[in-house]
């Protein structure tokens, strides 16, 4: 029960009756109570507050909203030139839209006197400026402002795999590669962003100044969901060299399949999520031309495919225009396919290629039952050929989607 009440519960009760029993000076006690009563519990006095504090937010508001660049400005460069500031005031609100509608993420500074955008603008893109600052008082004063980027002359643009909706192997690295030299790579690389789910760390790694490669510490776990995110417009690669490509991918890793070649041993096993499927007699490169060691990364797959020594640099040593079940592990030409030209007794006893891991199988790769057949069937993009005991060099990282011949320290150096 409040306090008001329990005053008129007294005017009501036992005070009444003083008024009746015709108690002047009663009554006048009582109504002074009552006032007293009623005026703490208010509304009076913190209604005199409330108009006080009313008072001060008259007015008009002292903070000042400013925002670079001037409202209808043309030609805008995509970085260093949004800023947002308030005067005598702090910011409150500020959001910056593209023409799509889509959000410019940004942060406040120094005591949100101050807002920029976290990363650059699009290219020849049309944005709006709202933003909101507070004085001290609590006066409000808003500011609204809209400009355009500029347009580019000279572009770059970067060829990626995998693409999107791809399901791959979890030996995928993302790999892009630019058509032009990219000379202010961190730029670059900070405009592409590569998640995983599960979460995972991710790097990037550059192989020049065209190419660079993404991937985490260790093999993707499968069932992993791939987001890549190239917003790559507006970025200024090289000197007036501007990105003009702002593309998500996403793929997915459907396993995680090793199979390693034992070159000595002249035997592949075959390794799925951690289960033993199959050991493979093979044949590997010759003692004069041995198969690189290392951990590859098939990149192609043709059920047929020709092969020329002419292309390598093996000169006119063969030409087989039939190749089947072939599977590409590096730029250079190593491939694991099938093989029909050697006896089936001599896989697993001789290595007698030109630095390729052969399989026997049956010409035109229509037999199923073969070794060739089985793996090529059982392989995808993304799979994982390691190769060990062999002869010569391990791959060199940037030869195919090799990257994991790197350490994870080298990888994630400077550069």
């Amino acid at each position: 029960m409040d306090l008001k009440t329990v005053a008129r519960d007294k005017l009501n009760g036992e005070s009444r009756k003083q008024i009746i029993g015709g108690s002047a000076a009663g009554l006048v006690v009582l109504l002074v109570v009552l006032l007293l009563v009623l005026t703490t519990c208010g509304g009076s006095s913190s209604g005199a507050d409330a108009g006080d504090k009313e008072k001060k937010a008259k007015g008009p508001s002292e903070a000042v909203v400013t925002i670079a660049p001037k409202d209808g400005a043309d030609e805008v460069a995509t970085s260093g030139k949004l800023r947002v500031e308030a005067a005598k005031g702090k910011l409150t609100e500020v959001k910056v839209k593209d023409s799509k509608d889509n959000t410019v993420e940004g942060r406040f500074l120094d005591g949100r006197t101050a807002w920029k955008p976290a990363t650059h603008l699009n290219a020849g893109t049309k944005y709006t400026v709202d933003a909101v600052a507070e004085d001290s008082e609590g006066r409000e004063s808003a500011k609204h402002g809209t400009f355009t980027t500029f347009v580019p002359k000279d572009t770059f643009v970067g060829y990626f795999t995998p693409e999107n909706g791809d399901t791959v192997g979890a030996g995928m690295p993302v790999s892009v590669n630019f058509n032009r030299p990219i000379a202010n790579r961190e730029a670059v690389e900070k405009a592409i962003s590569v998640k995983a789910d599960p979460g995972v760390d991710v790097q990037g790694h550059w192989f020049g100044d065209q190419r660079l490669d993404f991937r985490p510490k260790e093999y993707w776990k499968a069932g992993t969901k791939v987001t890549v995110d190239l917003n790559l417009s507006g970025v200024e690669g090289s000197n007036g060299v501007y990105g003009k490509q702002r593309k998500t991918v996403k793929f997915t890793v459907g396993r995680q399949q090793v199979s390693v070649v034992d070159a000595k041993k002249k035997t592949m096993t075959v390794t799925r999520n951690g289960e033993k499927l199959k050991t493979i007699p093979i044949t590997s490169g010759s003692p004069a031309n041995p198969t690189y060691n290392g951990k590859m990364v098939i990149s192609e797959k043709f059920k047929v495919t020709r092969m020329n020594g002419d292309t390598v640099g093996f000169g006119g040593e063969y030409d087989i225009k039939d190749v089947p079940h072939a599977m590409r592990l590096s730029t250079s030409g190593t491939f694991i396919h099938g093989n029909y030209w050697m006896a089936k007794s001599q896989f697993g006893e001789v290595n007698g290629s030109h630095g390729c891991v052969g399989l026997f199988d049956a010409r035109g790769g229509g037999m199923k039952g073969t070794p060739g057949a089985w793996f090529f069937r059982n392989s995808m993009v993304g799979d994982v050929v390691e190769v060990k005991n062999s002869q010569d060099e391990t791959i060199k990282p940037d030869n195919g989607l090799n990257g994991w011949n790197m350490s994870w320290e080298k990888w994630t150096a400077p550069q």
